[in-house]
């Protein structure tokens, strides 16, 4: 049923859907019962409105709990998802090979080798900036969250794995399979039976402090030493592919 609810959501969307995709708590292998859904994915624009003067909607933010589950939509322009791509954006990255798939194109299957393609060392920056923003919000909180505190170590594992192997993965459980912290299956624990805003009640915050900046110190040595390229591989083979889309999906 969620499926249709989610399938029905992004038909209904006023430009071709290159792809659209779970991300959030279901990708990363910790939702709850009410986690909300966030949808991520990729939009063509008619070559008519991007030609032309008028003002075109290069992102598409839509947030629906009309329907019986509570939904986060953002789509972007197939030019403007190229662009932050080729950039430290992690979560593009992420979305583009999520195997929660809504909604899917031939277009979809081309553009993921690509994007993968153009991942360079600095986006290690990302998982960095993104694991402090994390970390400092759970530090300042008098209520430890338990979500935040995941987040922090899904996002660190990410980028240190990425670092290490080239490949792409957001889901803590299949992370914690190499890393294995003996930590973080309690946590998942306790926010998938206890929720969004499950708290952590007696936490050892200066435990996970120091895990934030030993793993933080091992994301920092992994970029310095991984065999990812410092210019995007394949921007040349991106640029033909929004060119063909374009063409294809934008009449």
């Amino acid at each position: 049923m969620t499926d249709d609810i989610l399938k029905s959501i992004v038909d209904e969307q006023p430009y071709p859907i290159i792809f659209a995709s779970l991300s959030g708590a279901h990708l990363y292998g910790f939702p709850s019962p009410d986690s909300d859904y966030d949808v991520r994915g990729v939009h063509c624009l008619p070559l008519r409105d991007v030609l032309g003067l008028h003002g075109i909607r290069e992102t598409i933010e839509i947030s629906d709990e009309s329907r019986g589950i509570e939904l986060d939509l953002v789509t972007h322009d197939i030019k403007t998802y190229a662009l932050l791509g080729m950039k430290k954006n992690g979560n593009l990255i992420e979305q583009v090979v999520s195997p929660h798939i809504i909604h899917t194109t031939p277009a979809h299957d081309t553009l993921r080798p690509l994007l993968l393609g153009c991942i360079t060392k600095y986006i290690a920056f990302h998982y960095l900036g993104f694991s402090r923003k994390k970390w400092e919000e759970f530090d300042k909180r008098e209520a430890k969250s338990v979500k935040v505190l995941l987040y922090v170590y899904r996002v660190l594992l990410t980028g240190i794995h990425l670092m290490n192997t080239g490949e792409v993965e957001p889901n803590l459980v299949h992370l914690n399979d190499v890393f294995k912290l003996p930590y973080i299956p309690d946590l998942i624990d306790a926010k998938i039976s206890s929720g969004e805003h499950a708290i952590l009640s007696d936490v050892d915050v200066e435990f996970h402090r120091s895990e934030f900046q030993r793993l933080t110190a091992e994301l920092e040595s992994a970029k310095d030493t991984t065999h990812l390229p410092e210019n995007p591989a394949r921007k040349d083979d991106l640029n033909e592919w929004l060119i063909e889309t374009r063409l294809t999906y934008g009449q």
